[in-house]
């Protein structure tokens, strides 16, 4: 139970109308949640009120609910626009923007759980879940209890807690960091989209540290351009504090741009240029990597060269963070990535399939550069990729011209269509194929059928690669959400065919 005042520490407030002399023993974003006297899991239990908080969301304005949130028993109401006739027994706070708000509330309602933890952030396009989940794995493994937030699942050491968004909504985010902070974890890794940096989920926390991997077309359907896109993702490193630290990819061209406002201290790492972490690929296959870091030979079971990227950012944020360097690069060569993540099987019949969660055009290119330095000979590389639906439809053509250029057979196929049709997201996706392109795909809406075919046409020693899903156990339809797992898929194929 918190006082009114103090859960208003550095939100910006326009007005108050009503009682300011109270306590609040809940606070809720979903009308759905405010029960009266039956606080959120997590939440102090006692007399105090309840705090219904109206955001605009990109489908659903909570200003609709108010209402709805007093019946249910709310007796103060966080909005950005007052309703027309106030209730003399709520009280009512006008802020200047209702997403930050939140993220103070929930920052103060639980205590400030991030100053209690060195709490390290991920941003970029790709990479995050396995630079992410590499620094939970290393950290672990160094003796550290630590707490992980990714695409992938959360986890407070062993207890795994399923995942649902990259970054969850602000008053979760800070539950669930009380929860890792009552539970004694040291560290948390946490992956950090450009959708919660922009909606202020993450505003109010205070990092230890910040992670930034690249920086590609994506998510453009909901940042309009690449410059607003490319602002948000560096509002991160603008916002650490002075005693942060700040760790950005040298050879991405943006690189030292991310962190030029930063006033937290600048690291670099680099397979390419001279930086404070530099690595250097010796070998490349499928048992994994050798790499030179820092002069220093290591064997690493990860493969690929974005791996070796991601490799370098967990080293670099390890020496950052004052872990030794020796100790620190015998734990990681030990360890595996994130699942999803160029993830392997081999059939009986020697086939080779990859899940990979390559879903933009730049991941995918180099999941399949990745796949053409390992190939020994003629093998044939057959890639099963599709397009989400209600995602940013720029990218669509552009999947499709590197799925054909670079694989030997291509089958375009349905990733989570939503609410649009699976067949015209294909027909997107086709606009980009030359006349070799066209001759090199197959089109099949059923990605369960994809699947099937791309096995069907695989010789021995051939290379699978099923990309755009990775991690996820579900498709979503226009109907709803089904489960789909493509290594359950896969797995099935490959039995299916080696009979």
């Amino acid at each position: 139970m918190k006082k009114l005042e103090d859960l208003l520490y550095k939100v910006r407030i326009i007005s108050i109308h009503g009682n300011r002399d109270l306590y609040v023993n809940n606070i809720a974003i979903d009308s759905r949640k405010v029960v009266k006297n039956s606080p959120l899991k997590g939440e102090l239990v006692g007399a105090g009120a309840l705090m219904f908080i109206a955001i605009k969301g990109e489908k659903i304005d909570g200003h609709k609910f108010i209402q709805q949130s007093i019946d249910a028993g709310a007796a103060v109401i966080v909005c950005e626009e007052l309703p027309g006739i106030l209730n003399d027994n709520i009280t009512y706070i006008q802020v200047k923007n209702a997403h930050e708000a939140t993220a103070y509330i929930a920052h103060n309602f639980y205590d400030e759980p991030s100053k209690k933890l060195k709490l390290i952030g991920v941003t970029g396009t790709n990479g995050k879940t396995t630079i992410a989940t590499l620094l939970f794995k290393l950290f672990s493994g160094l003796g550290y209890k630590c707490g992980l937030i990714s695409t992938v699942q959360n986890q407070i050491a062993n207890e795994i807690i399923p995942s649902t968004h990259t970054t969850p909504d602000a008053i979760s985010l800070n539950a669930l960091l009380k929860q890792m902070a009552d539970a004694d974890c040291t560290h948390v890794f946490m992956e950090c989209s450009s959708h919660a940096i922009h909606q202020h989920r993450i505003t109010g926390l205070h990092f230890a540290g910040g992670i930034f991997s690249n920086i590609t077309h994506d998510h453009l359907d909901y940042h309009k351009t690449f410059d607003e896109y490319i602002r948000v993702k560096k509002s991160f490193f603008d916002n650490l504090s002075g005693d942060a630290f700040a760790l950005s990819n040298l050879d991405e061209k943006r690189g030292t741009i991310m962190l030029q406002n930063s006033p937290a201290k600048k690291y670099y790492y680099s397979l390419k240029n001279l930086a404070d972490f530099k690595g250097k690929i010796l070998e490349n296959v499928l048992t994994g990597l050798v790499m030179m870091i820092n002069d220093k030979e290591v064997h690493f079971r990860l493969i690929g060269e974005f791996n070796a990227y991601n490799l370098l950012a967990v080293y670099g944020a390890a020496i950052c963070l004052d872990e030794d360097s020796e100790r620190a690069l015998l734990v990681l060569s030990s360890l595996t990535g994130a699942e999803g993540r160029f993830d392997y099987m081999i059939s009986r019949e020697k086939i080779i399939g990859i899940v990979d969660y390559a879903h933009t055009p730049d991941a995918l290119e180099n999941v399949l550069s990745t796949i053409k330095k390992l190939r020994k000979g003629d093998e044939q590389v057959i890639t099963v990729v599709g397009c989400g639906g209600e995602r940013d439809k720029t990218k669509r053509p552009e999947m499709a011209q590197i799925a054909t250029a670079l694989s030997n057979r291509a089958i375009l196929t349905s990733d989570n269509p939503r609410s649009e049709d699976p067949e015209q997201i294909i027909k997107d996706m086709e606009t980009g194929l030359n006349s070799a392109g066209k001759r090199k795909s197959i089109s099949i809406v059923d990605r369960r059928e994809a699947i099937k075919t791309a096995v069907s046409l695989a010789n021995r020693e051939d290379i699978i690669l099923l990309a755009g899903k990775g991690h996820e156990k579900y498709q979503v339809l226009k109907e709803g959400s089904i489960h789909f797992d493509d290594k359950e898929v896969l797995k099935e194929m490959f039995e299916l065919f080696d009979k």
